[in-house]
């Protein structure tokens, strides 16, 4: 599946598609009990990603300031406060889930 792709998506409403973008974020400030290492082992990307993805898409702030703005705090805030150890399980199944975004 090629993301970049003409489709349906392409077509929707710039303010309705940002109002769910916000949506989202604000969804997953909220349930930080949903790590990043399970987001990307289920759905291969995380919260990072959509920094990377603001950032790809114009956003002119740095790396850190994508992550704070998507995080809701300083990452080192986040890692700090929020973020839990990956198992070795976690790693692997992250890792599996990534090859799949190669056709992305």
């Amino acid at each position: 599946m090629d993301t970049n792709s003409t489709q349906a998506l392409d077509q929707l409403d710039d303010a309705v598609a940002a109002a769910a973008f916000r949506r989202l974020v604000r969804h997953l400030q909220h349930r930080h009990d949903a790590q990043n290492i399970a987001l990307m082992a289920l759905s291969g990307f995380c919260r990072n990603c959509l920094a990377d993805w603001i950032r790809d898409a114009g956003y002119d702030g740095d790396k850190a300031a994508a992550r704070e703005l998507i995080h809701g705090m300083p990452m080192e805030e986040w890692k700090a406060t929020r973020q839990t150890p990956a198992t070795d399980a976690q790693i692997k199944a992250m890792e599996a889930s990534l090859a799949k975004n190669k056709a992305i």
